[in-house]
C-alpha cells in the first residue's frame, strides 16, 4: 500500500490571535528571513490574502513574491501587511546569560 502525503499548510492552523502570535514570535526569534517571511506569508493567507492586500494596498501577487521564501521584502511592506492583519510588532531586550 502506497502511503499519500499531503503538504503541511500552517494557515490552516492558525485560527486565533493568540495561535497568530506565537507562530511570529517564533519565527522572529529563529532569525531565519525566509521562515520570517514565509510566517507572515502564512498567516496572510490565513486572514485572507486578497483582503490583506486591499487593506495594505499592495498588488496580491507582489505579496506572495515578497513574503514567499525566497521574497525580500521593503520594512514598510512588512509593516503594512502586519498592520492590515490587525497586528504590531514589539521590541524585548535580548536574552543574556546571567550565569557568570
Amino acid at each position: 500500500m502506497v502511503e499519500k502525503f499531503t503538504r503541511f499548510d500552517a494557515a490552516e492552523f492558525l485560527e486565533t490571535d493568540e495561535d497568530v502570535a506565537f507562530f511570529l514570535s517564533d519565527a522572529l526569534e529563529s532569525g531565519n528571513q525566509a521562515f520570517i517571511n514565509r510566517a507572515i506569508g502564512s498567516v496572510a493567507r490565513a486572514k485572507g490574502m486578497t483582503a490583506i492586500a486591499k487593506q495594505s494596498g499592495i498588488k496580491r501577487e507582489a505579496l506572495y513574491k515578497a513574503l514567499s521564501e525566497t521574497g525580500n521584502p521593503q520594512f514598510k511592506t512588512v509593516m503594512e501587511v502586519m498592520k492590515a492583519m490587525g497586528l504590531r510588532l514589539s521590541v524585548l531586550p535580548a536574552k543574556t546569560d546571567t550565569a557568570a
